[in-house]
């Protein structure tokens, strides 16, 4: 019996990687995932048991080993038997870059102003300093 394959898009939208197969298409399309340490940008790329997926989700890097390519959008408890997670442990908070914050500091000018900014603002209108 040959191995059974999926669409890499669809594999990821079986094992919950990603909510859509259409996000899955345009993740794949960027360039994000690597199969077998092989770059695709192919969303018809057939994966199946054995292959190793390299992906830039989430803010991170995900190692997953496929199990089994799935045959339906089940469960979270279904979907996480599709794959076992190789990736590597996220860096504690201390270790980790001001780049890696999910929300970067704001430039001067830069938006609405903070709270902060607005007293400082108020204070300087009234002239209570």
């Amino acid at each position: 019996m040959p191995l059974r394959k999926e669409r890499l898009d669809k594999f990821l939208f079986f094992s919950r990687a990603l909510k859509s197969r259409t996000l899955a298409q345009k993740v794949i399309e960027t360039g994000a995932i690597r199969v077998n340490s092989e770059k695709t940008d192919r969303s018809d790329h057939k994966v199946g048991a054995g292959d190793v997926l390299t992906m830039a989700l989430h803010g991170r890097i995900v190692v997953w080993r496929i199990i089994d390519p799935g045959t339906r959008r089940g469960p979270a408890s279904e979907a996480q038997g599709l794959y076992e997670d190789l990736s590597p442990p996220a860096l504690p908070r201390e270790e980790r870059s001001p780049y890696d914050a999910a929300i970067a500091p704001r430039g001067d000018g830069a938006g609405r102003p903070t709270k902060k900014q607005r007293r400082d603002t108020d204070r300087l209108r009234d002239g209570d300093e």
